[in-house]
């Protein structure tokens, strides 16, 4: 296995505690309120979201993850719906700062990052590109960070595919000009994060927020708090 030179961090549920049901009922909660007043209406506008969210996980890399998202919700919604994508923006600026009462915070968080770093580790976000770049960087602050203390973090502008798709990944590699055998991906997802092993890339589940959906072995993978985060990649890169 080749030297550890690169660490990708998830955000939500990793480096930002939430229970991502209560997170995203509030989320939806907001942008409803907001956008109420165009005409869209609760139910099918979170019906559409997850529409143009699917699509975004189907991604197939022939378009960036926001074309995807687009294409689908001005179908499911009405042609001109892009004409309200300021207001969408206005509303990640503003309502959306409301969210962070959903999400809890963890200062061991940043220790743990800065810790990686004064290692001589490269350290970037690979939360899934589901969200615009403003949201993304609305909540890497929440969670105690800076959008700079990342080499990169991935959103639907930048992306063409999703996790848990191996692409993703490789995309993600490909972006940093590194080997994904030179990488660990931390996450707390075992349907979306470990698969990023079938590239040879190393991973460790983070268990605060840990979702198993699919009820994987969790041994399977070194895993448990920051802390062993830590001591797991002092160890692998001594």
């Amino acid at each position: 296995m080749k030297p550890l030179t690169t660490v990708l961090f998830d955000l939500d549920g990793t480096l930002l505690p939430m229970d991502q049901d209560v997170f995203t009922k509030y989320y939806f909660g907001l942008l409803a309120r907001k956008l109420a007043p165009l005409g869209y209406e609760k139910d099918s506008l979170i019906a559409a979201i997850w529409k143009g969210t699917g699509a975004m996980v189907k991604n197939d890399g022939s378009k960036t993850n926001e074309e995807a998202f687009w294409e689908t919700f001005t179908k499911v919604t009405r042609p001109d719906a892009m004409d309200d994508m300021p207001v969408f923006d206005d509303f990640y600026r503003n309502d959306f700062q409301q969210a962070k009462a959903s999400c809890g915070f963890n200062p061991d968080a940043k220790k743990t990052v800065d810790e990686i770093k004064a290692m001589g580790l490269r350290v970037s976000l690979a939360t899934n590109p589901i969200f615009p770049a403003v949201a993304t960087e609305s909540r890497i602050r929440w969670a105690g960070f800076e959008p700079s203390d990342f080499e990169k973090y991935t959103t639907y502008e930048n992306s063409s595919f999703c996790k848990p798709n191996p692409k993703y990944f490789e995309e993600v590699c490909r972006s940093l000009d590194v080997d994904p055998a030179e990488c660990l991906m931390v996450g707390n997802d075992m349907d979306e994060d470990t698969p990023a092993a079938t590239l040879g890339m190393r991973v460790f589940i983070l268990t605060d927020c840990l979702i198993n959906k699919s009820d994987k072995p969790l041994d399977d993978f070194p895993h448990g708090s920051f802390a062993d985060l830590s001591d797991f990649v002092k160890k692998i890169f001594a």
